[in-house]
């Protein structure tokens, strides 16, 4: 059974997330404050966390970037605010869905059960490390070195590089992108592969390049 921990200040939203994920079959725990998330994910381990941005004391962005510096939890971000900065930002620290309140609670249900099973499906890597000039990718470890200095990625950005990476002089369409990344039941548009290859780039340094546009279509990567 997938356990999710819910983290949010507002009383009414917990117990209303918490009855749905009953429902789906899901085990749950509760905590009001992302100091608290961050304490409970070193106690234990969680398939998902479903966190509110706005809290008192710690906010779900920096919790979410300190429980990913010892724990690898996928992330659903719940806000009041849908703008493209709080959305990019929230990608940059890892969060892996972003839902704007008020919202469904089916739908809410519907991005967590997406999330957790991409999550739990470990995909068999055919290598162990690829490179290319002076970037390397480690595909066990999901580290990435950069002229030889290891590189932060977060889990999409992870994926994105590997997928376009494996796949390397063939164009991707931000569908078949969303497909592999996200999973076929992903509800979000395919600006979300934009915001993540903007962020992804930025990561690659002098060979942001290597990850090119071809409009209308998608992305590729390759050389030069």
């Amino acid at each position: 059974m997938a356990k999710i921990l819910i983290c949010d200040d507002e009383p009414d939203i917990v117990q209303m997330i918490e009855r749905y994920a009953r429902r789906e079959g899901y085990d749950t725990a509760a905590v009001g404050d992302g100091r608290e998330a961050i304490e409970r994910c070193r106690q234990e381990d969680f398939d998902l966390i479903i966190m509110d941005v706005m809290m008192p004391d710690t906010d779900g962005f920096t919790a979410c970037k300190k429980i990913h510096a010892f724990k690898d939890i996928p992330v659903l971000m719940l806000s009041a605010r849908g703008t493209e900065y709080d959305k990019l930002f929230g990608f940059e620290v890892g969060v892996d869905d972003y839902v704007t309140k008020p919202f469904s609670p089916k739908e809410l249900m519907a991005r967590a059960g997406v999330i957790i099973r991409r999550h739990q499906v470990s995909a068999p890597q055919k290598q162990q490390r690829l490179e290319v000039a002076g970037l390397a990718l480690d595909t066990l470890g999901h580290e990435l070195y950069v002229d030889g200095q290891r590189t932060e990625l977060t889990a999409k950005e992870y994926g994105l590089l590997l997928c376009l990476w494996q796949n390397k002089g063939i164009v991707l369409s931000r569908d078949k992108l969303l497909d592999q990344v996200w999973g076929y039941e992903y509800f979000g548009d395919d600006r979300t592969v934009d915001w993540q290859i903007k962020l992804l780039r930025n990561k690659l340094g002098p060979y942001r390049d290597y990850i090119h546009t071809i409009r209308g279509v998608g992305y590729k990567f390759e050389e030069g």
